[in-house]
């Protein structure tokens, strides 16, 4: 070592001489340069003995080979480290007895040179102890396996029963709500065995959502009150139920808890309640319907039955001449044309509404100009509407072109249309207006009728809704409500203005789809 002198031994002093434990100081090829007394007396080597040899001298032979490789792997890289924790590290006395072994490395530098420290620690004592506690534990281990094995040839009978309960388990817990039997099928749906799970927490297995809830009410039946309480988690449902066990002196130890996932049931009472809510709206609707239509296909039907055998007695010549006749046969064939133009009405409302519920019908969207659309259908209206109205219409867009369900919005527009005819006087005007702005049709109908009651404005999109003003006028009360659904179906927009005597005016706003 090129450091000697006062130097050296001062380290010596102070750091050898006071060591507990064995320390060796080998420089970068591993060769000893300095030891310890403890040192010695751990390995039985005499300090002129180990000084110059290498560090390797101090390993097994099949050992040394590798600690070559750690040692060149340190020098490229030198920190403080401990080798040993959780290793199985061995050294070897000049007796030839290996003894386990525990070893922290330091490196320092003197004289431009750079020098290991090595602290081995004898831990012989320790793996005594250890032994002693793993032979314990498998002592212990060995009476929990006897204790289980003797537990299970009791309970053989019964996991036989409990293993087959359906879509649940059967499970019995200790105070401490630790597993001392379960069996069931729904262990098996998750891939758990029972032999797994007894000896561990049932809270365990119970998410920390729920957790407190199970234990609180299962800590209870320890005080004998038993327990019935269903647990919703994460779209599933369990029953849950709970009785204490007495054991032969009469005290609570354990408790069963019966188990089982009620989501199949859960899911078909939902499923029936859900249907049985359709069932009496379908049958609410078929009623008001029947009701409805008896009542408004009697009007129509008595002017047709009426208007029929008048015009049959104007057409006998002996008693009208031609003139005559046909100014008072032109009359009830208005008269006919309006009845069947109501009764028409009303089943395409009630066809309509039937279509909707079954989900048949999905927009299909074409290419058409939107204006020509507007002039025919007006023009298709006109000879429906009161005497004297008349309908105005202006598009007020260089954009004609549009690409949307044609049939769904020539229905929207009859049908908006319509009402503005039926609800307003004759001789009145209907403005009908078109727009594309910012890639969305607008459409407004504004007429001069008798408008919609404030407080009843917010109901008139209601399925058989007829406001307070209209009794005496014939109508379904299903217009609107087919209105607002083919809107919806189109990712429209529908809305109005109203007010009561002044008239109505109405604003669609769809989307036009490229």
């Amino acid at each position: 070592m090129k450091n000697s002198g006062k130097e050296l031994d001062q380290v010596y002093k102070l750091l050898f001489e006071s060591a507990g434990e064995a320390l060796f100081v080998v420089n970068t090829k591993g060769i000893i340069q300095l030891m310890n007394v403890r040192a010695c007396e751990m390995f039985g080597y005499e300090e002129s003995e180990l000084v110059g040899q290498p560090l390797e001298i101090l390993l097994p032979e099949s050992d040394r080979k590798a600690h070559v490789k750690h040692r060149k792997d340190y020098n490229e890289a030198p920190r403080r480290r401990s080798m040993g924790m959780g290793m199985d590290l061995r050294g070897i006395r000049k007796d030839g007895k290996q003894l386990p072994i525990e070893v922290s490395l330091n490196y320092f530098e003197s004289g431009g040179e750079m020098f290991i420290m090595s602290l081995v620690t004898d831990i012989s004592e320790r793996r005594k102890v250890e032994e002693s506690v793993r032979k314990l534990n498998e002592e212990l281990e060995n009476k929990v396996n006897s204790r289980t094995k003797e537990l299970k040839e009791s309970q053989q009978l019964y996991q036989v029963i409990a293993r087959n309960f359906p879509a649940g388990t059967i499970n019995v817990f200790d105070r401490k709500l630790n597993y001392v039997f379960v069996e069931g099928m729904e262990l098996f749906k998750y891939g758990v065995t029972s032999e797994k799970l007894v000896g561990t927490s049932y809270l365990d297995r119970v998410s920390e959502e729920i957790r407190e809830e199970i234990k609180t009410k299962l800590l209870e039946v320890f005080a004998g009150k038993n327990a019935t309480f269903e647990i919703q988690f994460k779209g599933r449902f369990y029953s849950m139920n709970a009785v204490a066990l007495n054991n032969s002196e009469g005290k609570i130890e354990q408790i069963l808890l019966v188990e089982q996932n009620i989501t199949a049931q859960k899911t078909a009472e939902e499923d029936v309640k859900t249907a049985l809510i359709k069932e009496q709206e379908l049958n609410q609707l078929k009623s008001r319907f029947v009701s409805m239509a008896s009542h408004e296909f009697r009007t129509p039907l008595s002017t047709i039955l009426s208007s029929t055998a008048l015009i049959e007695a104007y057409l006998e010549p002996e008693k009208f001449n031609f003139e005559t006749i046909k100014n008072k046969t032109d009359k009830h064939l208005k008269r006919i044309k309006s009845s069947v133009g109501n009764l028409t009405n009303i089943l395409n409302d009630f066809l309509s509404l039937d279509k909707l519920e079954l989900g048949k019908i999905q927009p299909q969207s074409i290419e058409f100009n939107i204006k020509q659309f507007l002039i025919e259908l007006t023009e298709e209206i006109q000879t429906t509407l009161k005497s004297g109205q008349k309908i105005n219409y202006s598009h007020t867009s260089e954009v004609v072109d549009v690409f949307l369900d044609g049939q769904m919005l020539r229905n929207i527009v009859i049908n908006l249309l319509s009402n503005a005819s039926k609800y307003s006087p004759e001789e009145s005007t209907i403005k009908l207006t078109s727009n594309i702005e910012r890639n969305n049709l607008i459409i407004m109908i504004t007429d001069q009728g008798i408008g919609i009651p404030e407080v009843e404005q917010e109901k008139i999109f209601e399925r058989f809704f007829r406001a307070k003003n209209v009794t005496n006028i014939q109508g379904t009360g299903l217009g609107l409500n087919i209105v607002k659904r083919y809107v919806d179906l189109m990712k429209g927009e529908i809305s109005f203005s109203s007010k009561e005597g002044e008239g109505t005016t109405f604003k669609l706003i769809i989307k036009i789809k490229k």
